[in-house]
């Protein structure tokens, strides 16, 4: 099993574990400073998330917090795995 697929499995049950679905979940991502990063990251959510972020001291960095209602733990692990394409994507 890959790193990737082992952090997966765990993430899986600790979702399961401590959330009732659907449920209110919070995201956190790192990107560099860049208008279409930001963009991209945003798009990983839907229009009714509550998406803020926030640019780092130097402004090298944009943290991104997106807070959206999810239904099961496989959403959750879907938006961090399409997060995956997004380039130099840190996620928290």
């Amino acid at each position: 099993m890959s790193d990737k697929a082992l952090d997966y499995s765990k993430l899986m049950l600790r979702l399961v574990k401590d959330f009732t679905w659907p449920s209110e979940y919070m995201f956190k991502f790192v990107v560099p400073f860049d208008a279409e990063l930001l963009n991209e990251v945003k798009l990983l959510f839907d229009a009714g998330a509550k998406i803020t972020h926030k640019e780092s001291k130097n402004g090298n960095y944009i943290s991104v917090t997106a807070v959206q209602i999810m239904d099961d733990p496989d959403a959750v692990i879907a938006v961090y795995k399409n997060a995956e394409n997004i380039r130099s994507i840190i996620a928290l």
